[in-house]
C-alpha cells in the first residue's frame, strides 16, 4: 500500500503552513504540524475515497477544517497519477 500511496502523491509541503518536517520525528517526513500523523495520509485517504468527515473520524485529534486545508494545499503543491485508479 505504501508504495502505491507514493506513486500517486507527489506533494511539495513546504509552501503548506500546517506541515512541519521535524528531523527525528516520524523519520524527518512531512506530519501535521504539532502531531506525528502523515501529511500524506489525509490525501491518500481522499484517494481512497475518504470524505472528510471519514477521515476525522480516523484522525480525531485534526478538526475537519485542518483537513480540508491539508487537502487543498496537496491539491495546490503537488501532482498526482489519476491513471493509477
Amino acid at each position: 500500500m505504501k508504495e502505491a500511496v507514493e506513486k500517486i502523491i507527489a506533494i511539495d509541503w513546504s509552501e503548506c503552513e500546517l506541515v512541519e518536517s521535524v528531523a527525528g520525528k516520524v523519520g524527518g517526513k512531512p506530519v501535521v504540524k504539532g502531531t506525528r500523523i502523515p501529511a500524506d495520509a489525509i490525501l491518500a485517504d481522499e484517494e481512497l475515497g475518504a470524505t472528510v468527515k471519514e477521515t476525522h473520524e480516523s484522525f480525531p485529534s485534526l478538526s475537519p477544517e485542518t483537513i480540508r486545508s491539508i487537502r487543498a494545499c496537496g491539491w495546490t503543491h503537488g501532482s498526482r497519477n489519476r491513471d493509477f485508479h
